[in-house]
């Protein structure tokens, strides 16, 4: 049994050191857009919701504001445009240190705090910041995503755009 359980760890253990050649990356950057709309996709297909698609315009928008961010150091959401509303979500971290996988994780962990109901009363905690970025990528009515990342002087900034928007007040997420 102890050998049987030795042998698994290790093949989990070269599974894990595997994972970047078998979905074909070199680096934690490389394959970036199929890579960022998979781990999003995992979870909407978890939910039995439709797949996203990439979006070459909300994938440019999302590179303009990531660029600012890690240009000028902030980290906020870009203003709302009324005549082209998209959802927005944002991450930083250590530069060069996070994959794409686990950056959204980051925004996808945030399910632990969900419950389901009309948005914005859908976090265990009573904060919707609790769950915001969570909702966005699972909004049922979310057909398109557009993601871009920018390297900052200390931190990486991932900035993800969604059309249509989610987190309407008054409306279930899924």
């Amino acid at each position: 049994m102890a050998r049987s359980r030795s042998v698994q760890m290790m093949l989990g253990a070269a599974l894990a050191m595997a994972a970047p050649a078998l979905v074909g990356a070199t680096d934690l950057s490389s394959n970036f857009e199929q890579r960022v709309l998979a781990a999003q996709n995992r979870e909407r297909a978890a939910l039995g919701l439709p797949q996203m698609e990439w979006d070459p315009a909300l994938a440019a928008s999302a590179r303009q504001w990531a660029n600012t961010l890690a240009a000028t150091g902030r980290f906020e959401h870009a203003p709302f445009n009324p005549r082209d509303p998209q959802g927005e979500n944002l991450w930083a971290g250590t530069r060069g240190y996070f994959s794409v996988e686990a950056k959204v994780d980051a925004w996808l962990r945030e399910k632990q705090h969900f419950v389901p109901g009309v948005f914005p009363n859908n976090s265990r905690t009573g904060r919707v910041e609790d769950v915001g970025h969570y909702t966005q990528i699972v909004w049922r009515n979310t057909g398109t995503v557009g993601c871009a990342l920018a390297a900052g002087a200390e931190e990486d900034v991932l900035v993800c755009r969604y059309a249509e928007p989610g987190n309407w007040r008054g409306e279930r997420p899924f």
